[in-house]
């Protein structure tokens, strides 16, 4: 019996894609269009049988641990160490347990996740992106027959196309007929002999391909959009799996998100907040007209109905809540000190007079929230 990690020239310890090159590589050099040698064909069909075992992780490592060349564990839940399966007896008389008839090559692609990286303005409104994503697609040479065009599998020669195989085992009740699966084929009852030069007998092969998606208004951090069918395309022509995108919000330099509400933060001169006045700030929504009421203090928040995220389930939006920074002037001169002192006066304000709020400001309501806790 010829080890298969001989046959393609690797050692045990190869990964997946180091297998699947080396076998490229061989399948190409012995393959009957390229070579008439006596042997090639043995040699190609000796290949193929090895990574058939080698690229499928559960029958490689079956391989590995009891040497079976096909890669299946025949010998599990023997009984007395004869080879006896009470899943053989029922199969045998009743009929029961496994799979009937040949095994189809056609699967079901894998899931795939990626992850698109979004603005905040796009969170907000919601977008249409343009995405690449490489992934399995099903090969446009054969279409996923898995063969060269003009040619189509064969019938297996050992099951004769059932995919499974009959062999007398002697038990405690005597001999028995059991029921195993075809190594020649596989299961699958037919052989791939000739198989397409591009994917080389898989159906499918990796490529790049570009995708618009529509981002929903109001995603966020973490939301995960499902796009049925855009995954990874199944092989032997199989239906592709789902494609999974991960939304990831930019932090923006001017809003902060907090759910559906955005904040941000004005600074307005110190004598603007004394005496009032009118701004305009720059939103999502465009400019929008901000009024700066006479004695404005630090910290307070002024509320824009309606210009916050888009609610992503049911309708309207979330606010614009601007919070008040007031900039105290740090470098004065002497006419600015003068009238500055001239004001304090007027006011009757002492520069070495101070108090601790007892009610109302920013602490009164930091201490509430604290004692709220």
């Amino acid at each position: 019996m010829s080890n298969h990690y001989d046959v393609l020239g690797v050692g045990r310890d190869a990964t997946g894609e180091e297998i699947k090159k080396a076998y490229r590589k061989l399948a190409r050099k012995f393959h009957p269009d390229v070579n008439d040698g006596e042997d090639a064909q043995e040699r190609f069909k000796s290949v193929t049988h090895a990574y058939e075992v080698l690229s499928d992780p559960q029958k490689r490592r079956v391989y590995d641990t009891t040497g079976n060349e096909n890669g299946t564990d025949n010998g599990a839940g023997n009984f007395s160490g004869q080879g006896f399966a009470f899943q053989d007896i029922f199969e045998t008389f009743f009929g029961g347990g496994g799979q009937q008839g040949p095994a189809p090559r056609t699967r079901r692609g894998q899931d795939a996740l990626i992850t698109v990286r979004i603005d905040l303005r796009d969170a907000v409104f919601g977008a249409n992106k343009k995405i690449e994503v490489e992934t399995a697609v099903t090969c446009p040479t054969c279409e996923g027959s898995c063969c060269r065009p003009g040619t189509s599998p064969t019938t297996c020669d050992i099951c004769h196309g059932s995919g499974q195989v009959q062999r007398p085992m002697r038990s405690i009740l005597g001999q028995v007929m059991t029921v195993a699966t075809c190594g020649s084929c596989q299961g699958y009852g037919t052989m791939i002999t000739d198989p397409c030069n591009e994917c080389i007998g898989e159906g499918r092969i990796r490529s790049r391909r570009s995708l618009t998606i529509k981002i929903p208004a109001g995603v966020g951090t973490g939301t995960r959009i499902q796009l049925t069918s855009q995954g990874e395309a199944g092989p032997a022509g199989g239906p592709a799996g789902d494609l999974y995108v991960e939304i990831k919000v930019n932090n923006d330099p001017a809003f902060l998100r907090e759910g559906d509400d955005l904040h941000a933060t004005l600074s307005v001169p110190m004598t603007a907040a004394a005496l009032g006045t009118e701004l305009t700030l720059d939103t999502f929504d465009g400019e929008q007209p901000i009024s700066i009421k006479p004695g404005t203090q630090a910290g307070e928040i002024i509320n824009l109905r309606g210009l916050g995220v888009t609610h992503l389930r049911g309708y309207g939006r979330g606010d614009l809540k601007v919070h008040v920074h007031v900039e105290t002037p740090s470098k004065i001169d002497a006419a600015q000190e003068e009238l500055l002192k001239q004001l304090a006066a007027l006011r009757g304000e002492q520069f070495t007079a101070g108090k601790l709020v007892t009610s109302g400001g920013m602490f009164a309501r930091l201490r509430d929230k604290l004692g709220n806790l």
